[in-house]
């Protein structure tokens, strides 16, 4: 099987490259292949002629999507469209990233699959919009929201929290906030399975269990072994650009639906730990 990940430079990218292994896999960054030229899109679907194309590429920064919602759409929209017309001229299959900021929040039981979308930040109406235009392109798209994503190489919660601990003694974390911590490698491996099985539709996959990010925070702490006094607080006391979900845990129904199980968020913690040479 020939696969090519658009965004591979990313996070989710990076762990794609290092656990994909039996098939023919290309890497392309956004110097390898802007999604938002026609033109670069065009070439590298041609030359590499993929039977899955994962589309990983995306700009998500959330509270810079909110001063920057042009790029937003370019990008997670217009970028991801055009992709995905290519690969529907080329006869390739598509795997499109999406995110539980395509709900608002509100409900108190994990999201399913069919729940309305309700985007509060333009970084989630970026990606529901993406969503709703890529099923009229192409039906059989496999569409796989997740949620809370954090890994070795790159920006992610557990990394700020771990710098954040070398320079202070307490820390403040919102513990009105709940969701679903979804480890690279983990969904790296749901993201092989899926496209070898020859998923399609909406898939739900994040690491088993929820929690606050204050809980998420200070198992970050205790794991690595660090003294560091971790202290709830409100959203209201941290005011940001864009407005995060209050609830935004995924069901893993779809998930198990294709006969995948994922571990639990603190077993994938106590492997990202190790994976960054901290003891846990």
């Amino acid at each position: 099987m020939r696969v090519t990940i658009f965004g591979a430079t990313g996070l989710l990218g990076k762990a794609l490259m290092r656990e994909w292994d039996g098939d023919e896999v290309t890497g392309l960054g956004s110097r390898d292949a802007d999604v938002r030229s026609v033109e670069q899109v065009d070439r590298a679907i041609k030359q590499h002629r993929p039977d899955w194309i994962v589309l990983a590429a995306a700009y998500t920064d959330v509270d810079g999507c909110e001063t920057n919602r042009a790029l937003a759409f370019e990008v997670n929209c217009q970028g991801a469209l055009q992709v995905v017309r290519a690969a529907a001229e080329k006869g390739s299959r598509v795997l499109f990233l999406s995110t539980d900021y395509v709900f608002d929040g509100t409900k108190t039981s994990p999201y399913e699959i069919d729940d309305p979308l309700a985007p509060q930040s333009v970084y989630g109406q970026s990606k529901a919009e993406a969503e709703v235009k890529i099923r009229e392109v192409l039906p059989t798209c496999c569409i796989l929201r997740t949620s809370w994503v954090f890994g070795v190489g790159g920006k992610c919660f557990p990394d700020t929290i771990l710098r954040l601990s070398t320079t202070r003694t307490e820390l403040d974390v919102v513990n009105d906030q709940r969701g679903c911590p979804t480890y690279t490698v983990d969904l790296a491996r749901v993201i092989i399975q899926l496209c070898r099985k020859g998923a399609s539709g909406t898939v739900h996959a994040t690491n088993r269990g929820e929690c606050a990010w204050f809980d998420f925070a200070s198992e970050i702490v205790r794991g690595a072994g660090l003294q560091t006094l971790v202290r709830p607080t409100s959203s209201d006391q941290f005011i940001r650009p864009a407005k995060r979900p209050g609830y935004s845990v995924l069901s893993s129904a779809s998930l198990q639906r294709n006969g995948i199980v994922m571990p639990t968020w603190q077993d994938a913690l106590v492997r990202y730990l190790a994976e960054r040479g901290l003891p846990c």
